[in-house]
């Protein structure tokens, strides 16, 4: 059986209201380690009960996602994705690394950005039982042995800019204290213009934007955590310059204020 990934970043609601709500994080096997982030499953059942909405925010990350009626690749997108779940039924996705994509789609990530596009599209003919097999597949583990079999027979030649890439968006996920683009370029070693060239090529958005998405979870993660929170000071924390630029953020891409946030989802006043 494969690893549990870690927790869940970015996920605006943890929980339904009503009904069941299964969510499973899998890592991938050893030679599949420096493509795929991991493998994602969700399954629920509201059979009798009124549709449920959930959201969650953007990553800088590349899905193949497999549900009826088609299987698509979706690029990274600039918004909250918004899914309504109604009845019962399951998604199986695949989390590419950042960076990771790109050996299997060979032209610059940014193309896919706020779009999608077919499976055969990119993997060719034949990969349509990619879809047909997991739709059919009894369990997520049944579902990740296909998912791994496929990649593995079209692995790509390895890039080791890859794992450069994949290693500065981590760094910028785990590391608070990166608010600029200038701490990635010194940490990095590239120039800006070369680093935006980078990301655009290979994780398929800039930057500035990864940090700032980053930094918008940290505050969501805060909040899910019940903390007393001063907005001003997170604002400055979280590399803003005031608290008012910081909450119009937050509100652009969540749908409410931090307090807002604060009061309705997590069920604190603050």
């Amino acid at each position: 059986m494969n690893a549990q990934a870690g927790k869940a970043r970015g996920v605006l609601r943890t929980k339904l209201e009503q009904g069941s709500f299964q969510h499973e994080r899998r890592l991938p096997c050893q030679p599949l380690a420096w493509l795929v982030e991991h493998f994602w499953f969700v399954g629920w059942d509201l059979r009798g009960l009124p549709p449920q909405t959930q959201e969650t925010l953007p990553h800088p990350n590349v899905h193949l996602v497999i549900e009826p009626p088609q299987a698509r690749i979706y690029g990274v997108h600039s918004g909250r994705f918004t899914c309504e779940l109604k009845e019962q039924g399951r998604t199986f996705g695949i989390k590419f690394k950042a960076g990771g994509f790109y050996p299997f789609l060979k032209t610059s990530v940014s193309t896919l950005m706020d779009t999608s596009m077919a499976v055969p599209d990119v993997f060719g003919a034949g990969s349509e039982s990619l879809e047909a097999g997991v739709l059919a597949a009894p369990d997520v583990e049944a579902m990740i042995v296909l998912a791994e079999r496929f990649l593995l027979d079209r692995l790509p030649p390895h890039d080791a800019m890859v794992e450069r890439v994949s290693a500065i968006v981590a760094r910028i996920a785990d590391d608070r204290g990166i608010t600029s683009v200038e701490q990635i370029s010194e940490y990095s070693g590239l120039g800006t213009r070369a680093l935006q060239r980078l990301f655009q090529q290979y994780v398929g958005i800039g930057p500035k934007w990864v940090i700032n998405r980053y930094r918008l979870h940290e505050a969501i993660a805060q909040l899910q955590e019940g903390r007393a929170v001063a907005w001003a000071e997170l604002a400055l924390e979280l590399g803003y310059f005031d608290q008012a630029h910081f909450i119009r953020d937050f509100r652009k891409l969540v749908g409410r204020t931090p307090a807002e946030y604060a009061r309705v989802e997590v069920g604190h006043d603050r």
